[in-house]
């Protein structure tokens, strides 16, 4: 994904909140980073641990919405932690031109560069394994 100082990322599946603290550190006080996870539990035990690292406001976790993703907004950045059976189209209307998506799909993880509103590179590594995404769409 390269992520990089002053990045807008959003990690969807953000669980425990690590891949998001490690997320916050790379995107930096320029950055903003914002993990969502369906499951009130992990939201709230997230965001405790995120609060042990001062990220202050530009880094957290929240209940994530009905559809996936933050329709509407536009990020740098998005990583997606649990396999969908089949790819969301609706995520890569929240990408940034010159923005990365990873997901797991099945059993491989697709990286997505927007290179264009019109041009989508795409490329495939097999063999892996994931949590399903669940969506309620």
């Amino acid at each position: 994904m390269q992520p990089k100082k002053g990045d807008k990322i959003l990690d969807i599946g953000s669980g425990l909140g690590w891949t998001t603290a490690l997320l916050c550190q790379i995107a930096g006080n320029e950055g903003l980073v914002i993990g969502v996870e369906r499951i009130d539990e992990l939201v709230k035990i997230g965001q405790n641990n995120l609060s042990k690292f001062n990220f202050g406001k530009n880094c957290f976790i929240q209940n994530a919405a009905p559809s996936i993703g933050m329709p509407g907004e536009k990020f740098d950045k998005i990583l997606v932690s649990a396999s969908a059976e089949h790819f969301p189209d609706e995520l890569l209307n929240q990408l940034q031109v010159g923005g990365t998506l990873v997901i797991p799909v099945k059993n491989s993880i697709l990286k997505f560069e927007k290179i264009s509103d019109a041009i989508i590179q795409k490329n495939e590594y097999p063999g892996f394994v994931f949590v399903p995404l669940v969506t309620n769409s």
